[in-house]
This record gives C-alpha cells, structure tokens and sequence, in this order.
C-alpha cells in the first residue's frame, strides 16, 4: 500500500510541476533568494526524479473499457509525463531522414500564459507532430526571454516593499536578487506551455541569459563592430522617463486619449506681425528652433526667412519653407521642436536646424528651459501656457483627440529625446533579408505580407540597441583612462576612447598594446536591448558560434517560423538579417504568421474592457484538446481569430464524439479472444485488393478515410491548420459517425463473417482518424489509441497515414446515391409525420444493372438506416413502372425521385393518417393562397 501511495504522490508531483494552473501570479519579496549569480539552467518541464524512476501510467491499456467521459483533468498531465519520460519529444539522433527544426518565439521570463501563448504553442506543436508522426527527427527548440525592463520592474517593485532601492543595492547584489527570483519564479510560463500539451525538447531549454547565448551575443557585437555596423551616436529616440531608459518602438503602445490643441501666436520679430502656431506640447515651444509652412502657402510666403521670437524666451529662429507642413491642417504653420518630436527631428536634419535639448532624464525640465528648469514636463506645460495668456500670445485652447504614446511597461507618456546611444546600422543588413523574400528562398506565410516587410526594410532606420538598465547583456564595451581619478571623474563612466571585446581579459590585451600598462578600464553600464538577442535566437541556441558545435550543424538553418504578424518587422526581420550577416543563411525557410485573437465581438481583449479569456481556465473546464482543437480550426493565415466559448463548447462536443466512438467500438470488441486481437492490431485496408472483396459499405468507409487523409495531408503541407480541424471534423462527424458506425451495426450484430470484416474496418479507419486529428488533440487521440487494437509504443510516434492508399472512385459515387436514398426516405417519413419507432414498407426502383445489385446487398443497411420493415426490396424499373401502373396518380403510393435513375416507392397505407394529412395539406393551400394575394 505505501508504494502504491508513494506512485500516486509522484503523478500528483508531476502534474503540479508541468500543470501549474494558478491564475493569479506568484508574488514574494526577494529578500532570501539564493545569492548565486549564475545558477544553473532550469530544465524546463523534466520530471521530477520520482516519475523517472518509477514509472506507474501508461496510456489506457488495450482491450481496457473506457470510462463514460474523458476525465481530462486527471489524464493531460499523465499522458504528458509519460510522453516526457519515453523521450518523445527529442529528435531521433539515430535517424537519417532530414531533420525539421523550429525554435520556439522566446516568452518573456516574467509572462503568464495568455490567448497569443495559447495559440502559437498550437500551431507550433501541430507542426512538431505532424512532422514527428512523418517520421522525421525533430527537434522544437523552447526557451524564456530575459525581458530586460519587465525583470527589473518585478524585482524593483519587491524592494521597494522592503524600502530598498536598487541602487541602494548596487548593481552586482541587485543581478543576484533578480537571477534569484528568476531561478524561483521564472518557469511559470514554461510550466503553463506543458499544459497545452507542448511537445518541446526541454531537455534543450534555453534562457537569453545562458552562458553560451551571452558569448553569441558577445560575439555578434564584437564581429558588427569590427565590420563598421556598431556605432555610437547621438540619436532621437524613444525615452521612458519612469524607467530612465531608451525603448524600443515594440515597447511603445499609442492610445487615443482626449487632450487639447493649443493656438498660440508666434510674434515676428521687429513687426507686429505673427504666425498663428497649434501644438498639443506647450512645453516643447522652449526648444522650438523653427517654424515651418509650405512653401506655396500664399498665407505665409511674404514670411519664409523672417525670425520669430520664441515665446517667453529671448532666442531668435527662423521661419522656412518645408513641403511636409500640411496646409489644410490646424494653422497650417508649425512649430518644429527637432529634438523631441521624430518628424521634426528629420526636417531638422534636412534643414540643417539648431537642437535644443530641454528635459532631463527624469522628463524634468533641464537649464535649456529657463525659468521654467526643474519643472515636471506637465507642470511646465501648464505655467507655460498661464505666462503665454498673461503675455496675450494664447488664441485659444479646443478639445482635440491625440495619439498618446505610452510605455508598454510603465504606462507613462514615452517623450523622443536625442541621446547618446548604441546603433546598427541597418541599410546594409536589409538589403539580404528583402532579397531573400524576392528570390523566394524565404517564404511569408501569407503572402499579403510581403508589402509590409519590403515597405519596413526598404525605410529601415539604425536601430537603438543601448538600455540603461542593469538586467541584461552588458554591452562589451570598454572605456580606457589614464589612471583610477580619471575614470571616477568620467560622466557615466564613459570616456572617449574605447575597446569592444568580448570578454575583460581580450579588452585588456587590447587596451594595454594601445595605452600602455598602466590604463584602467570601465565597462559600459548600458545593456543591449533584448531584441539584439532574440535577433540570434534560431542559430545561438543551437550552439553558434562554434561552427563544430553538433545542433548547430544538424539543425540549422531551422524549417519555420510561427510567430504574429505584429513582430513581423520587430522580431522576425531581425533575425534574419542577423541570420544572413552572420551565419550567411536565412535562419529559416518559412514565416508562417497568425493574427489576434480577439473576443467574440472582435476587440483586442484587454483587463480595462475585462474581455480576457484565460486559456488556464479553459483548459481546467473544457480541457485541453477543446481549447486547441478551437484555436486550430479557427485559424486561417494572417488573418485575426474572435474566440467564443460557443466554439470551445462545439469542440468538447467533439472530443465527446471521439471518446464515445472509441466507446462504441471497444465495445464490440469485447468477445474477441487474444488471436483475434493481435490481427485487429495489424489490420490493413491500404492496397486496392484489400478493397476488392468488401461490402459497399465498407468500400465506401475506407474510400472516404483514405481521401481524407490526402486532403488532411495536402492541408498540413501548405499549413492550412483551419483547414485541417474541418476536414477531421467533417469526415468523423459527418461520414464517420453518422453513417458508417450506424451502418456497420447491422453487420456486427450479425453473427456471420460480415462482423469480422466490419470490426477490421472500425479499427481500422477509426485509428486513421485518430493519426489525423493527433496533432490538434494529442491527448483524447492518444488515450483512445492505447485503448484500441493498434501497434507501437504510443500514437505521438506513430507513422503518419499514406497518402499513397488505395481509393475506390466507384465505391464513393455508389454509396453517395445510398445515402440519397436513405435521405429520401427519412425526409418523406419527417413530412407525413411517421412515428421515429415505426418501420415502413418501401420498394427501391433502380435503373443501373450493378448499382441495383449492390444496393440489393445492402438493403440491411439502408432498412436500418431507414427505418424500414422486412417487406423491403429493391427492384428494377420495369417490375415497378409508374406509367404503366398508374399507382402514383391512383394515390396507393408515393414515389420519391432521388435522381435519374434511382427513384423509392413508398405505400400510403398505413403510412400515415389520410384525414390529417388532407387536413395539414388544405391549411398549406390557404397559407399558399394568401400569400399570393
């Protein structure tokens, strides 16, 4: 009893650790995390010990009988530590077949899984086992992002709990704190990605901050440098003044808030004349060095290269023609502020413009503002505006809706400040990465977004890739000084000349043949942005840059890329450039981009609408399968998903249609002895003369399995997911369910030869069904494949169906006009109000010499199916003729024509009451006749 207790702890361990399902995130203070810089890499979703040694679940076991319902809750997470403990999830290292690889879009270490997780992870693990269940090694490479800014603001907000500060900290203790919640809280996520039933290799896990990514990233800066591409410059960019750091664009989100447009007059300077100006800045006027109109603007012409006063100021600036000034808009006059606005900022360079600095990092106003210095931006903007009243240069203030931009993380207004940074250079790297698009050796998945990839690369801009922050990859610069005062007196530590190295000990070497031995040398305090990482995600975590490393050379280039289409240019053009600057090599051959999924009424789901779907919480009530299955059919490239939870109900519907067909079957299987079994096991209906000697019937079935396994097949190459789901749909509901297990009732409660053959076939084509829909509902597919009759260790490993099986043209058309005569006879017996219970006569009239044989045979089926009594038959025309007997017109009968040559004979006898039906067919001519008037 204790080691059956100590089995049942382990599968409760296991499930905890790969099954985290706590919705409110984790919060402790970091005060007590381990103090080890670098701890050792979590791997991922490895099982704990317990379940390694001792394994107790397997997969239902054959010949088991299946419980009422799928107890999901229960099942995922076994199903799940038994695929880990069997090594399923890592490429065949013995197999020659050519690898497919894909690495995993890196979620921030700080994340909590949500609906764009939830669909990226399906679609990624639909193509992992498809191509695992093809027989080729794969390897899906997963990992965490160190997300730079969301670390730091998590662990500063914890020591702000207990009054300390990070700088309080310094930065050396302040790195051991946040690489201690990191090791404590980190996985969560990657915990979560197991409960969607991810078939990564975790065993191959990576974190940004690894010690071999940290080297690639070392690397990639030293070989960008060496070749020109790094440089350092002063730049306008996107400044979070709560967090004191450059962002990037990605980490900006802009909001439609209501502000004010302020008209002011702009005085020319020795006139009274004056330029009315509209800004929703006040406080930029202060770094104000022109105003600009169009240049054929018959308002302002007589002013172009007069000067105006700024406002509240003593400086002078001139008025200039520019052709981006939009005349219809506002005064048509404008104020430009080149060092904080980016359209100014570009006229200012083409017209060689003074700029003017004037806030501080904090978004203070710095000495350049004068009176107004030390004055919060808002603040200044508002004394501002009161001086200029009082002054009589205010026309007039209006509401006016603006376009706020917001720090994704902080939530507070980004202001473009001109700072001193790190770049790349980009127009030489772009020019690979839209050739690869153009000679088609890099596809984008759909095609519509070819445009905006060249629209970005042909307008590319040098990238920021400086963060002043201390959670991150330091930049491997170094600042070399005469002597220890020297560097202290330095501001921020940087001097102007400097070593870029990859480690301390190469940049001494290098700062001592330079400068001599006595020289000191301070590291840059920046960090590089975390997008300069991910940017060598594909080939950093397979080893680069050893070139000898074996992942490296075995698995690079990868095969696709599944991201959204909102990273397309952030994320994604990034690493291919990097990618082909490099490595000489697109990391992958194929971007396949999904969209949003929106709530049902198609908005962005968003805590302030409260509209978020959690996809833990779904998977807790509706499993698993039901939320992947809803994603996958709902998906079509590129194109936004709304998500109901009508359409999560249909897919457990489904998953409940699977589990009672598997039900169903297993059930008549009960009475087979062991012999019997093992032949169901290797039952195959792939070659043609395995179809030869078969029922219509069943000829149909396994016709109509094999087609679906092209057309699924077919769908799974050119990444049609949507496609996919409504194929298995279709077929299994539809064709399937509906009519072959109904039909195959009669024969297997025969007790002749017909029940063996019509076992062979369920087993058959019901496994095939369940090959297919595998890869959209792992864990339903694979506990009724352990039950069934079937071969190997488990159905994640199992050979993917042939789209090379036999398929019987004749036997598809045959059984449709089967199916047309059974749809014609319930349609008369739903319109003459025929009791469901009560079964009818009725006499099938068929031309075709082959077809009426056929169907003669299967009149057990189509009586069943029908509801029809023993008196039943099929007949040639000829014996039944309508226009010889007249039976039609004498009304004895009821013929339904079901095509040319196919017609059903149905007596009225008995059939039905005859005064109802006069009484139901006299209201429908009234009905009729007064519709008509």
């Amino acid at each position: 009893m204790q080691v059956q207790r100590l089995r049942v702890l382990s599968l409760q361990v296991c499930a905890l650790h790969c099954f985290s399902v706590r919705r409110n995130a984790v919060t402790a203070r970091c005060k007590g995390l381990v103090d080890s810089k670098r701890p050792r890499r979590r791997q991922g979703c490895v099982l704990p010990s317990c379940i390694s040694r001792n394994p107790t679940y397997t997969c239902a076991s054959a010949r088991a009988d299946l419980p009422k319902s799928f107890n999901f809750g229960e099942a995922e997470p076994q199903i799940y530590a038994r695929w880990q403990q069997q090594g399923c999830f890592q490429p065949d290292a013995a197999s020659q077949e050519t690898p497919f690889t894909m690495c995993m879009p890196p979620p921030n270490v700080t994340g909590r899984l949500h609906m764009g997780h939830a669909i990226t992870t399906t679609l990624q693990d639909i193509m992992a086992r498809y191509q695992r269940m093809r027989g080729r090694p794969v390897l899906w490479l997963p990992g965490t992002d160190h997300a730079g800014i969301a670390t730091q603001m998590v662990v500063e907000k914890l020591l702000a709990q207990e009054g300390v500060s990070r700088q309080e900290l310094g930065r050396e203790e302040f790195e051991k704190r946040v690489w201690g919640w990191k090791e404590q809280y980190g996985g969560f996520i990657t915990q979560q990605m197991c409960s969607l039933g991810a078939s990564c290799d975790w065993s191959r896990e990576r974190f940004t901050l690894d010690q071999g990514l940290s080297e690639a990233v070392q690397e990639a800066f030293v070989q960008l440098h060496e070749k020109g591409l790094v440089y350092r410059g002063s730049y306008l960019v996107n400044w979070s003044p709560n967090l004191q750091t450059a962002v990037s664009d990605l980490e900006v989100e802009y909001a439609e808030e209501p502000g004010k447009l302020f008209h002011f007059r702009y005085p020319i300077a020795d006139s009274d004349d004056h330029i009315p100006v509209a800004t929703t800045r006040p406080e930029t006027i202060l770094g104000d060095t022109a105003v600009a109109v169009h240049p054929e603007d018959d308002r302002y012409k007589h002013l172009v290269g007069k000067m105006c006063q700024v406002p509240m100021t003593n400086r002078l600036i001139p008025v200039i023609a520019d052709s981006y000034v939009e005349r219809e808009f506002g005064t048509g006059a404008l104020k430009i502020t080149p060092g904080h606005d980016p359209n100014d900022y570009e006229i200012g360079k083409r017209c060689d413009l003074e700029l003017i600095n004037i806030m501080g990092d904090d978004g203070s106003m710095n000495a350049n503002a004068g009176p107004y210095e030390g004055l919060d931006r808002f603040v200044a903007r508002k004394k501002l505006w009161a001086d200029m009243k009082d002054a009589g240069l205010v026309i007039k203030e209006e509401p006016y809706t603006m376009r706020v931009p917001r720090s994704q993380r902080g939530g507070e207004v980004v202001e473009p400040l001109v700072r001193e940074q790190w770049f790349v250079r980009m127009e030489s790297l772009a020019k690979p990465a839209l050739q690869a698009v153009e000679d088609g050796s890099l596809q984008i998945v759909p095609a519509r977004f070819i445009k905006t990839w060249s629209m970005w690369l042909e307008n590319i801009r040098d990238w920021c890739i400086s963060r002043q922050l201390w959670w991150g990859h330091r930049i491997p610069v170094w600042y070399a000084f005469q002597d220890e005062a020297a560097a202290d007196a330095a501001p921020g530590g940087r001097g102007d000349d400097y070593i870029v190295a990859r480690n301390q000990q190469e940049a001494l070497q290098q700062a001592q043949q330079r400068f001599g031995e006595g020289v000191v040398l301070r590291q840059d305090p920046d960090v590089l942005d975390t997008w300069f990482s991910s940017g060598l995600w594909p080939f950093s975590t397979l080893g680069w840059p050893d070139q000898n490393a074996p992942d490296l050379q075995r698995f690079y280039p990868t095969n696709t890329l599944e991201t959204g289409h909102d990273i397309l240019f952030f994320w994604v053009a990034r690493m291919v450039m990097m990618g082909i600057e490099l490595t000489g090599q697109s990391p992958f051959s194929t971007v396949y981009l999904h969209g949003l999924v929106r709530d049902e009424q198609g908005r962005k789901m968003s805590k302030s609408l409260g509209n978020v779907v959690d996809p833990v919480e779904i998977i807790q009530s509706h499993s698993c399968d039901a939320l992947r299955f809803t994603l996958a059919t709902g998906t079509t490239a590129g194109q936004d998903l709304n998500l109901s939870m009508d359409r999560v109900v249909s897919s457990r519907n489904f998953c409940n249609k699977l589990w009672n067909a598997g039900k169903f079957i297993l059930m008549n299987l009960q009475n087979v002895d062991q012999e019997r079994w093992h032949s169901l096991e290797t039952a195959d209906f792939s070659q043609p003369e395995s179809l030869q000697e078969l029922p219509l019937t069943e000829r149909w079935i396994l016709s109509a399995t094999h087609q679906v396994v092209d057309e699924v097949t077919a769908a799974q190459e050119r990444l049609d997911f949507g496609a996919v789901g409504r194929l298995i749909y279709d077929f299994f509901w539809n064709q399937f369910a509906d009519w072959y297990i109904e039909a195959a009732k009669v024969r297997l409660y025969s007790q002749d030869a017909s029940q063996a053959s019509a076992q062979e076939v369920l087993v058959y084509a019901f496994r095939t069904v369940l090959a297919l829909a595998h890869p959209l509902m792992p864990f339903i597919t694979e506990e009724l494949w352990g039950a069934l009759p079937h071969r190997g260790p488990a159905l994640m490993v199992a050979q993917w169906p042939s789209h090379t099986h036999a398929i019987d043209a004749a036997a598809l058309d045959q059984f449709k006009v089967l199916q047309d005569l059974v749809r014609g006879i319930r349609n008369s017996r739903a319109e003459y109000g025929v009791d469901l219970g009560m079964r009818i006569p009725a006499t099938l009239v068929i031309e075709d010499d082959a077809l009426r044989e056929l169907l003669q045979q299967e009149l057990p089926v189509i009586s069943s199916l029908s509801k029809l009594d023993e008196s039943a038959s099929v007949e040639a025309p000829q014996s039944h003729s309508v226009a010889s007997n007249g039976s039609a017109s004498s009304g004895q009968s009821v013929t339904v024509v079901i095509s040319p040559g196919a017609q059903v004979r149905l007596p009225l006898a008995g059939l039905f009451d005859a005064e109802k039906e006069l009484q139901r067919l006299a209201k429908q001519e009234s009905k009729i006749a007064a519709d008509l008037e």
